[in-house]
């Protein structure tokens, strides 16, 4: 894996535009809600999940192709240098699009191996959608998502940054999540998009408990 944008990339006023700024909001939103103590996150970019995260107590490690992003590990997702079962959450916020599509089920696995609780991603979501905000008397204020309709699924090539994004042919959602499952080591909790930033979609993941069939290789790999 090489990395594919240099450091000027994560210019605040370029990088983080608004939208971007709402779904940093959930990132760390999610990551609080699991009460996690020790998270693992791939792909600092410009650092600010960290920075915030440990102002709430929360004890951030990073991991990183690009030395210059002075993450904790340099190494890639899919093959990481860390103990298993190290973190109480493992995150990786649009990163695993920049992957081949087998590399990024790779990646998801070792996400898996080195958490003892939850795994926390983002990926881009190409299916457009209208944005509702409605303010009804005594209930408040409501946002809704709208999908647009959609004629043709539109197809997706490579365009030196993602490989791949959900809901282009070939990812639909439901594809994508069934591949994500597959391997048995992660359990869908939830997945939703939020309202401030539609095309970042989130998964929530548990691990899941060690089969009888796998539970003495974990025995011995830990």
């Amino acid at each position: 894996m090489e990395k594919q944008v240099e450091v000027e990339h994560y210019r605040f006023g370029s990088y983080m535009e608004l939208p971007r700024w709402g779904s940093f909001w959930h990132q760390l939103n999610e990551v609080a809600a699991l009460d996690a103590k020790t998270v693992l996150e791939i792909g600092p970019g410009p650092g600010y999940f960290k920075a915030v995260a440990e102002r709430m107590g929360i004890e951030v490690e990073t991991a990183d192709l690009d030395p210059n992003l002075k993450p904790d590990y340099v190494a890639s997702v899919t093959e990481l240098p860390i103990p298993n079962k190290k973190y109480d959450v493992s995150c990786a916020f649009q990163v695993l699009e920049h992957l081949p599509f087998d590399a990024a089920l790779t990646a998801l696995d070792e996400l898996a191996r080195v958490t003892r609780n939850h795994v926390v991603i983002s990926l881009p979501d190409s299916r457009r959608t209208w944005r509702y905000m409605l303010h009804l008397p005594k209930i408040g204020e409501r946002r809704v998502l709208i999908k647009r309709p959609q004629i043709k699924v539109p197809s997706h090539s490579f365009d030196g940054q993602h490989y791949w994004e959900i809901n282009k042919r070939g990812y639909e959602l439901e594809k994508v999540t069934s591949s994500f499952l597959k391997s048995g080591k992660l359990r869908l909790e939830r997945t939703f998009r939020p309202y401030e930033n539609a095309y970042h979609r989130f998964f929530i993941f548990s691990v899941a408990a060690p089969t009888v069939e796998n539970a003495a290789q974990l025995e011995v790999e830990e």
